[in-house]
């Protein structure tokens, strides 16, 4: 390598897989860090500098491939800056021998190598990645039998009805790992519970609650930062009023166990609430919210408080009527944005209606017409009154397409929507005009299916 490079650039990497010591003045990182330096300047004579950039993974898994500093190094290996990988142990790279050997793939393509501060070898040699094979399968068993080990403890623990973890439900606090009751927030909880039980309606509490000024738990995450406190959705009504945690048990997958805290709801008051889900509507909307297509899905959004618009639908006598709903007023309730529901129908008709009126409009058929002939990867053999008449039975091919297809069709010609409670803005894709209009003017009539395949 000396003779090849005068100059071989090495990179420092590290990794930790906790933040636990991070924040101390000097932390696992820098010790990596300091041994790599060590181990560079011992090779000065053959030409090894250390570059200045910091390569540092804190709190990240060796078992993904998906850290920021990992991605920094080797975009700037694939860029040619960097020679010679320098890590403390290989398991500080990676401890998966498939995510390894992606990496070796991109080391050898971009003429780089790997060196191991505590694991004297050379990937560029065959004895060297027979070596690094064998560590890298020992690193990926280690991972797995810790995983084992933890996943077995996390199951004991739960079957003896221990406190596992996570964000804290309101209603308790956490203190030396244990669940105590919060006697404030028990009352909130079972409040909850209670007004559900009356209402029968998600949208009724949410609204009572936001008034009465209630949050979510807010508490001091394990990194010191501060949680919730935050305005009550439908999701978190949901996971409260189906939380076993409040009946004083724990739950491990699909077993239940008596828990070591002391319950907030008494089983009659868990019964009454949830008798109040049965044939509420918008617990079935989960799983038929989708059944009817929405030609703008992914599309329309509210400016008024900056959120998509999803499809959503009710049926009265029979009759189903479409929407495009906030997901704030889906989340909240519908007072909590000005737009509100909007009939889908008339959306759809106002952007099909645009689509027609800019593919018809002169401007465009020209413009569109001149760029087609410059390209030489879409022949065009009609010329521009030909064009004008294909283009004039729109109408007539829109009402041949299937529900999906005509989705897929304002896809390719719509950028997006936006909605205000005055006005309705819809910016279009001119590129896609010219894919549309050269399938469906090289084929006519006789070639629609053509047009399905380019939408």
């Amino acid at each position: 390598m000396s003779k090849e490079k005068s100059n071989i650039r090495c990179a420092i990497y590290t990794r930790k897989s906790t933040e636990e010591g991070l924040d101390q003045e000097f932390n696992s990182l820098d010790a990596q860090r300091e041994a790599g330096e060590s181990y560079i300047n011992s090779q000065r004579h053959e030409g090894w500098s250390i570059l200045p950039q910091r390569y540092d993974d804190g709190g990240f898994s060796g078992g993904s491939m998906e850290r920021p500093a990992l991605g920094r190094l080797l975009e700037d290996i694939k860029a040619g800056h960097v020679d010679v990988v320098v890590v403390y142990k290989i398991d500080r790279l990676s401890r998966s021998l498939t995510d390894f050997a992606q990496m070796v793939t991109v080391f050898d393509e971009h003429k780089a190598s790997f060196v191991s501060v505590t694991q004297h070898f050379n990937t560029k040699d065959s004895m060297g990645r027979l070596t690094l094979n064998i560590l890298l399968s020992f690193a990926q068993f280690e991972r797995e039998v810790i995983g084992e080990r933890i996943r077995d403890k996390l199951a004991a623990s739960k079957r003896k009805g221990m406190w596992m973890g996570g964000a804290p439900p309101l209603g308790y606090d956490v203190v030396e790992r244990k669940l105590l009751v919060n006697a404030k927030e028990a009352d909130e909880v079972r409040y909850i519970f209670q007004r559900f039980s009356s209402l029968r309606s998600i949208t009724k509490l949410l609204i009572e609650l936001e008034r009465d000024g209630y949050r979510t738990k807010q508490y001091i995450s394990g990194t010191n930062n501060l949680r919730g406190g935050k305005i009550i959705n439908k999701q978190y009504i949901y996971r409260l009023l189906r939380n076993k945690t409040y009946l004083g048990k724990v739950i491990h997958k699909d077993k239940i166990y008596d828990g070591q805290h002391e319950a907030i709801v008494s089983q009659e008051l868990w019964d009454k609430a949830h008798k109040a889900f049965e044939g509420n509507v918008a617990r079935r909307g989960n799983y038929t919210r989708n059944r009817h297509p929405a030609l703008l899905r992914g599309l329309i959004r509210c400016q008024c408080c900056e959120c998509a618009m999803t499809p959503s639908f009710t049926v009265k006598n029979k009759r189903t009527y479409r929407y495009y709903t906030p997901t704030t007023a889906i989340h909240k309730h519908y007072k909590a944005c000005e737009v509100g529901p909007l009939p889908a129908s008339e959306i759809d008709t106002l952007v099909v209606g645009h689509i027609r009126q800019l593919i018809q409009s002169p401007e465009i058929i020209t413009k569109t017409h001149q760029d087609l002939k410059q390209q030489k990867d879409i022949p065009i053999d009609f010329g521009l009154s030909e064009l004008t008449e294909q283009i004039k039975d729109f109408d007539t091919f829109w009402e041949d397409l299937t529900p999906m297809e005509q989705q897929r069709i304002v896809e390719l010609l719509v950028k997006k929507i936006d909605v205000n409670t005055d006005n309705i803005q819809i910016q279009m894709r001119l590129e896609g005009f010219k894919t549309l209009i050269s399938k469906y003017g090289n084929g006519g009539h006789n070639d629609e299916h053509e047009l399905k395949q380019c939408a």
